[in-house]
């Protein structure tokens, strides 16, 4: 006789089959130990005294106190949670144990599906994209107020050129990390979860984005001023950082315990910067080489981004700068996308 059929976050308890998995993979627990799983998720939300862990999971079995409290040890580790900020086992001091987290009972189609491998619906594809947007939009923020320190005029106004530049780059980011999250979610929703095909959505979001933004930018600033600035950040720029973004989520979603913001961002990190080192070679360019670019195509532009070479020792925004330059620029933008990403994804 089938027996009930628990989800709760990326787990699934069938008690019948005995089996508990994560994202379709199995967790390991012993019998007992999978016995006292399922007395608390089975009675979810309420508390289960110590006597009752004896009686139907030890079934009277004379055991110690420490015996259940490794056993709820081991669950929370297996689960990835936490004893001082739970997320799943909640402790009632000298009483017993309760299970908090959204609990809910499937039948057996959907337990197929709650089975597959990081299973992304709808809602959280729709989740990830805007998570991206989000990301874009914090990797905006900081790098403009860093253009604004490196490339500011002194005889420019503070105040209202961090804001220009900070609106500006926060556009170009908003539309660069919805368009890479979103192509991370096409391609978890294509493949019916959040693993290598990630990597591929975000490369083909990112061209989409850069393509699409290149296009409009230079025909405003054509339309604007009669001519164009050249070869601004683009496609190719926009295929290498959302491979990157995409790399960093699929790793962070990785190993045990729930997906991790911080291992997302370091891994989404580091692909990033060496995409970042591969884009000069290939004659591309981040924000702060097309900004340069659009100061130098309009001489009466008082930003002056040329000035940040004298860190490296070049009088302008030379090679060794654009290198540097364009590496940190990646490695920022990964980073917050992956994360924001990651933390959405895991609430």
């Amino acid at each position: 006789m089938a027996g009930p059929r628990f989800s709760f976050d990326r787990f699934v308890l069938d008690a019948a089959d005995r089996r508990l998995t994560r994202d379709g993979a199995p967790v390991e627990l012993n019998a007992r130990y999978l016995d006292a799983l399922a007395l608390l998720v089975a009675e979810a939300g309420r508390l289960v005294s110590k006597d009752r862990f004896m009686a139907e999971v030890w079934r009277g079995v004379p055991v110690t106190d420490e015996a259940l409290t490794q056993c709820i040890r081991t669950l929370r580790r297996q689960l990835g949670d936490e004893a001082a900020r739970p997320r799943f086992i909640e402790t009632a001091p000298k009483h017993g144990y309760r299970f908090i987290a959204p609990v809910s009972r499937v039948g057996e189609a959907e337990a197929v599906e709650a089975r597959a491998p990081g299973a992304v619906s709808r809602a959280l594809a729709l989740r990830i994209g805007l998570a991206g947007a989000a990301g874009g939009a914090m990797a905006g923020v900081f790098g403009g107020t860093l253009y604004n320190v490196a490339g500011r005029s002194p005889a420019m106004g503070a105040i209202s050129v961090l804001l220009v530049l900070v609106c500006l780059t926060m556009a170009v980011g908003v539309a660069g990390g919805a368009g890479v999250g979103f192509g991370v979610a096409a391609g978890a929703l294509a493949s019916g979860r959040l693993g290598p095909w990630t990597i591929a959505g975000g490369a083909l979001g990112g061209w989409l984005a850069g393509a699409l933004g290149k296009l409009v930018a230079l025909d405003a600033v054509a339309l604007l001023f009669g001519r164009s600035p050249g070869e601004i950040t683009g496609a190719m720029e926009g295929a290498l950082l959302g491979a990157a973004v995409g790399v960093g989520v699929w790793l962070g979603g990785r190993g045990a315990g729930p997906p991790s913001p911080l291992r997302a961002a370091l891994a989404a990190g580091l692909a990033s910067l060496a995409a970042g080192a591969a884009i000069p070679p290939l004659g591309g360019r981040l924000m702060a080489g097309s900004l340069d670019l659009l100061a130098q195509a309009f001489p009466d532009s008082r930003l002056r981004l040329g000035q940040m070479g004298g860190i490296f020792g070049e009088p302008d925004f030379g090679p060794t700068t654009r290198a540097v330059v364009t590496g940190l620029e990646a490695l920022l933008f990964g980073a917050c996308l992956a994360a924001a990403i990651t933390w959405a994804r895991r609430r």
